[in-house]
């Protein structure tokens, strides 16, 4: 399927921006880059309404993280979804990902907490998986006070997708239930290469060159890459939470997710798993600039909401 046309057009604009590639800049620069097309040009009228959003803290591996939870305006005990912003290891922020954290709550009947991880550079890996699993294990422990059932679960996109995976492991491991886990356009596995990597190498948003230094970021000089902290997908799988997992045709992690999915049914893992044709990585914060991404994002919070109200 050709790419979406409206996708097209936004790819365009953000193309006649003239601004030096990802890869090519600071830090600082990409990190303004996302806020610009995540926070600045969206227009507040058309942001989803929830009943309640409250600022708030949860325990990391290294102290207090910024969090943010969101209650759809429904009524009763509710599961809980800890999500995990997407950006590399390096940019995205709870502002960043408030869209996705609102249309997860309305979409998926659920309370979310939304959570800020340590970035890289400056706190590489391991920060972020331990983190993440701090902050969920936190989280797990206080649902009394969030959704109000026992159902805890994770959701991410991209790096946020990432971590879902390694903390869905870690929970496993140590016999904690989780309810699901929501993988949209995952980083399974950083050791391995796959067609998507070269198909979709440039003009789709997340280029090769962006994957890489984001890589180099969070990583450093580290040459193995098969720690199931970095790769999921060279974990044991076996007795893990049930999955979604959804991708993008034109998206360089397209087979990142889909080999994942593969992997976890053949561990016997229950998971539903969608590739959405002429779709971009990125695309579940494009739904008000392109009708199929946001069938794309409604689709992906009804199968998930399924995995968690059956």
């Amino acid at each position: 399927m050709p790419l979406d046309p409206q996708l097209a057009a936004l790819l365009a604009f953000i193309g006649s921006a003239e601004a030096a590639p990802m890869a090519e800049g600071t830090v600082e620069d990409a990190r303004r880059g996302l806020r610009t097309l995540s926070v600045d040009l969206r227009d507040p009228a058309a942001v989803p309404g929830v009943r309640a959003v409250e600022e708030t803290t949860v325990p990391g591996a290294d102290g207090d993280l910024p969090a943010r939870v969101y209650r759809p305006d429904l009524d009763g005990p509710l599961p809980t979804i800890v999500l995990l912003h997407g950006g590399g290891f390096v940019i995205g922020d709870l502002d960043t990902h408030d869209l996705t954290a609102r249309t997860l709550a309305n979409g998926c009947a659920a309370v979310v907490v939304s959570v800020a991880y340590r970035l890289a550079p400056e706190h590489p890996f391991p920060a972020a998986p331990e983190d993440a699993v701090a902050s969920v294990r936190y989280v797990a422990d206080h649902l009394a006070d969030l959704g109000g059932d026992d159902r805890v679960a994770v959701a991410g996109d991209s790096a946020g997708g990432n971590l879902s995976a390694v903390v869905a492991q870690a929970f496993r491991d140590e016999g904690r239930p989780l309810a699901g886990q929501l993988l949209i356009y995952p980083v399974t596995d950083m050791a391995g290469s796959y067609p998507s990597h070269t198909e979709n190498a440039e003009g789709y948003f997340l280029d090769a060159a962006s994957m890489a230094w984001f890589q180099r970021q969070y990583t450093g000089d580290r040459t193995d890459l098969s720690d199931p902290r970095l790769s999921p997908l060279r974990g044991d799988l076996h007795g893990l939470a049930p999955a979604v997992v959804v991708v993008a045709e034109f998206d360089p992690l397209r087979d990142d997710g889909l080999a994942y999915a593969e992997a976890l049914a053949g561990a016997g893992v229950p998971v539903e798993v969608r590739t959405f044709p002429g779709l971009i990585h990125g695309f579940v914060d494009m739904g008000r600039h392109s009708t199929a991404a946001q069938r794309a994002l409604d689709e992906t919070c009804a199968l998930f909401r399924t995995v968690l109200h059956g």
